[in-house]
């Protein structure tokens, strides 16, 4: 946790709040954090700044505030991923949210299970759950918008082209003859398909609508790798 996020209802007063459970012992037990002592802190979708810590008693930490930055910039980019199993998209909004993801889209493909759809995990709860995870670790504030789409063929067809607009669009499918470009200083809609990457039917729809097949060489990826390594290379 390299900053501790806040929420409006840790507010007591003006500039003050009042800590309870995970984050006050995070910064009593790790950061080894006593009275008089400043913490980075940051306010759900708010500015970054300072927190002095006041008081701690047996079940509070109370902190002064001087929140006077902005959270780093998002990266400029919505993401298209086919929704991948459970224990894999946990570690997928963590990645995501902590490289500055804030637009993903969660998709049906041919090669998702129908089950992941019924996973208690796409609840707003518990996604958001990891998604402020990824916040703490990247000393952001603002929550990704996660958008679920279990229908293919309607999201593309219908929705997907006016998300574009005239952004250029890339789908990471293996065997594509098109290395995945470096160092794009425009923003990109990057569409990252399931294991196996999407189906030929699948390829040709997003292919129809303009974009662009790329690889990462020859070496097949998990989808929790492949989410940071394209970020990572494409930005």
């Amino acid at each position: 946790m390299n900053l501790i996020l806040l929420f409006e209802n840790d507010v007591i007063s003006r500039d003050v709040v009042r800590l309870q459970g995970r984050r006050r012992e995070h910064m009593l037990q790790v950061l080894k954090a006593t009275a008089g002592d400043q913490v980075l802190v940051g306010m759900l979708n708010g500015l970054v700044g300072k927190g002095t810590i006041t008081d701690i008693t047996a079940d509070t930490l109370t902190m002064e505030l001087r929140l006077d930055r902005q959270p780093p910039a998002p990266l400029p980019v919505t993401l298209v991923l086919a929704l991948p199993r459970p224990k894999m998209l946990k570690r997928v909004l963590f990645a995501a949210s902590s490289m500055g993801v804030k637009r993903l889209y969660l998709i049906n493909s041919f090669r998702v299970e129908k089950s992941f759809w019924k996973s208690p995990l796409l609840s707003v709860e518990r996604m958001h759950e990891y998604l402020l995870l990824g916040l703490e670790q990247a000393k952001d504030t603002v929550v990704p918008e996660v958008l679920l789409r279990p229908q293919f063929r309607p999201f593309v067809e219908d929705e997907l082209p006016a998300i574009m607009e005239d952004s250029p669009a890339f789908v990471a499918h293996p065997g594509a003859e098109e290395p995945c470009p470096r160092d794009m200083k425009r923003y990109v809609i990057l569409a990252i398909g399931p294991e196996g990457g999407f189906i030929s039917y699948e390829i040709g729809k997003l292919a129809s609508i303009g974009f662009i097949p790329v690889s990462l060489g020859e070496r097949p990826l998990r989808v929790e790798t492949s989410v940071p390594a394209l970020l990572a290379r494409i930005f």
